[in-house]
């Protein structure tokens, strides 16, 4: 069973086609691992207040109102907005948005900040799954027969990838990812070319701007003899591992697993300290709306449940958890907040907090993918405890920037969504969360990139230098224009 039946899928549509191109998504997008929310009605008078201020406000700078949108001021005007429904969580003004010049300075003036991408996605080109992604063949069928030149999956292809990621956004350094399968068929990318990938940017860059994970498959014949492989040829930068198994389809093969198995994994942990490569990537959360039903017993391994003892057991492993665990919004988040409100929990994210303190450890970590750009675009105070809840829990040393991207196109409003983001005074006061701070402060710096600069061993002053010379920097400085505010996975 698929993560998005067939019937889950002819309820959704394309995102890049279905909603309107504002800076920022006004519904939950899915790239297929859960199933998206309807637009609430907040969001609608998010997405109405955004078209009102376009309309104001474009005449001022001298644009149109799709030019106004791809601006830097039109990005403005999208918090503006999201604060005029939900509160004053963003720092953004309408005299930033309406006064020409404004906005474009305040950009200019954070373009340069090192933006570390933890989590990023491409397909090879001969994909054609209808999977996570769900396009091809099922696109044609539901969607539009004129997708039957596919141009909707190259979205999701290497091209596309380098121009949303690295330059119609400040995203510096990126790291490339992939999930396991039971059938190769369904494979996003293979190990060697995640790895092909890296060489590439990092080739024409001239400079190290891509990061390669390889991944682990546990319960498959000889998956050590891959680590091994991988070990001596690929040389990853850090590891990556699905324990509910194969992410697109339930199989029959059993192929889930648990971080604490003595057994069958921690010889993998010994390979990792023997080989210097010991930041290990893990996704967890993120199920499907209904996955104690459609994943029986399986949704178990999407939880935090084996990661304390695997932590204790190794203090020489980094265990970065993606996605923060973050459990699938089966009630609107107005509902999840009001849980936290209520009990200062949030399901699955709390669990992992928590680790720290019930297990003594301190390599555990959380990767912001995902959980944060639905929060966000849903309801930003829950975003706003989610990170509040990590930080208390685990450390602001903790937490690391990722986007799932370019699942979610240019990662841009995400960043701007942290950089602008501050937890609410008076859930600072209730349950002890410090502020995030400034856009560029040491809060949030660290979270976009110091935090995990320090496992794959960057420096981020010595890199920003190589890298603001480097010719993708040129090409940013050569192409940059309008951004294209599409997202390419399914809304309600």
């Amino acid at each position: 069973m698929r993560y998005l039946s067939d019937d889950d899928l002819r309820s959704l549509s394309p995102a890049e086609t279905a909603t309107l191109d504002t800076p920022v998504p006004t519904q939950m997008i899915s790239n297929g691992e859960f199933t998206p929310l309807p637009q609430t009605p907040d969001q609608r008078r998010v997405e109405q207040e955004i078209a009102r201020l376009a309309e104001e406000c474009a005449p001022r700078h001298g644009l149109n109102r799709r030019q106004f949108l791809a601006s830097s001021a039109g990005m403005s005007a999208a918090f503006v907005a999201m604060n005029s429904v939900f509160g004053p969580l963003f720092s953004a003004s309408k005299a930033e948005a309406a006064t020409p010049g404004v906005a474009e300075d305040r950009a200019r003036k954070l373009a340069g900040q090192f933006i570390f991408d933890c989590q990023t996605h491409f397909v090879r080109d001969d994909y054609g799954q209808v999977g996570i992604t769900g396009l091809a063949q099922f696109a044609k069928q539901f969607w539009n027969p004129g997708l039957a030149n596919e141009k909707s999956l190259d979205r999701m292809k290497f091209a596309n990838y380098v121009k949303e990621i690295y330059v119609d956004s400040d995203t510096k350094v990126a790291i490339l990812s992939g999930s396991p399968v039971d059938d190769e068929f369904n494979l996003f990318l293979t190990n060697d070319q995640i790895a092909q990938a890296r060489t590439s940017v990092n080739t024409v860059a001239r400079s190290r701007r891509m990061l390669a994970h390889s991944i682990i498959q546990p319960m498959s014949d000889g998956w050590l003899d891959e680590v091994d492989r991988c070990i001596e040829v690929i040389k990853p930068d850090s590891w990556k591992g699905y324990t509910i198994g194969d992410p697109i389809f339930l199989t029959k093969k059993g192929s889930n697993w648990r971080l604490d198995d003595e057994k069958r994994v921690y010889p993998f942990y010994e390979k990792c300290v023997k080989s210097g490569i010991t930041t290990v990537c893990i996704h967890k959360g993120l199920l499907p709306a209904d996955y104690e039903k459609s994943w029986p017993e399986i949704w178990k391994h999407a939880t935090v449940w084996d990661l304390g003892k695997a932590a204790k057991d190794w203090p020489q492993i980094t265990f970065i958890i993606y996605h923060s665990a973050l459990r699938p919004f089966i009630e609107l988040p107005d509902a999840s907040l009001k849980q936290f409100e209520d009990t200062g929990r949030i399901d699955w994210v709390t669990d992992l907090a928590d680790i720290p303190q019930k297990f003594g450890v301190k390599n555990v970590h959380a990767e912001l993918g995902t959980c944060f750009a639905n929060t966000c675009v849903t309801h930003p105070r829950l975003a706003a405890a989610m990170i509040g809840t990590l930080i208390k829990g685990l450390g602001q040393d903790k937490v690391v920037w990722g986007t799932d991207s370019v699942w979610y196109g240019s990662p841009q409003w995400q960043i701007e969504a942290l950089r602008r983001l501050e937890i609410p005074d008076d859930m600072q006061k209730k349950h002890g969360f410090k502020p995030l701070g400034p856009a560029d402060g040491p809060v949030k710096s660290a979270i976009f990139a110091g935090n995990a600069a320090k496992h794959y061993k960057l420096d981020p002053k010595t890199a920003q230098t190589a890298l603001d010379t480097d010719q993708i920097s040129a090409m940013r400085a050569h192409w940059a224009g309008e951004r294209s505010n599409l997202r390419y996975g399914y809304v309600a």
